[in-house]
């Protein structure tokens, strides 16, 4: 199962004179990423590498280190924990020893693998949005029975002959919770999986 971050975390290193300093964060997006990045990077620093990975895709960049040695090591700590939807930027400033390459992966994978291991994290549940509806007579019930079949209400909307919720259900308990409404309205509400 993947997991995400649920805070922003920072990692700091010294390795050869070096100072390495690691910043990672939940993101949603390319561009909440790219904005992570600005936000967190230091124009006066010898290099700004970064990685990230969401849902649909990932990019890394070693910002002039040789290719391959700073980027794609970040990459490879965040598949390497089971991570998506984070970001992260290791900041490196030079201290006048050259690391060589093998020196430079192990220094930025490292570094980033050290900061997501002491980020606070949970595991991403799949779920659906499930549309269904239920007269007024039965609303407490269901309501009742659908919490607790392991359902969450996102949205109530009332309107003349009941209300229509909009549930997030974790997949693996769609069909328990979609029983679970059918035996509670007696077979007379909607239920509609987009």
């Amino acid at each position: 199962m993947l997991s995400t971050l649920t805070a922003a975390c920072s990692f700091e290193e010294e390795i050869k004179k070096s100072r390495f300093i690691a910043h990672a964060a939940p993101i949603e997006s390319a561009e909440a990423a790219l904005a992570f990045f600005a936000s967190k990077g230091d124009r006066d620093a010898t290099h700004n590498c970064w990685a990230y990975k969401i849902t649909d895709g990932y990019r890394f960049n070693d910002d002039g280190e040789p290719g391959g040695t700073a980027g794609r090591p970040i990459l490879q700590a965040i598949e390497g924990k089971g991570l998506t939807g984070v970001a992260v930027l290791v900041i490196r400033y030079f201290g006048g020893v050259k690391l060589g390459t093998g020196g430079l992966i192990r220094a930025y994978g490292g570094c980033a693998a050290k900061c997501l291991d002491a980020a606070p994290k949970t595991v991403i549940v799949p779920s659906r949005t499930v549309y269904c509806t239920c007269n007024y007579s039965d609303v407490e019930r269901v309501k009742v029975r659908l919490l607790q079949a392991g359902a969450s209400i996102v949205d109530e909307d009332f309107g003349a002959e009941g209300v229509t919720w909009t549930l997030d259900v974790p997949v693996s308990q769609l069909a328990v919770v979609q029983q679970v409404y059918t035996d509670q309205t007696k077979g007379k509400g909607q239920w509609t999986v987009p």
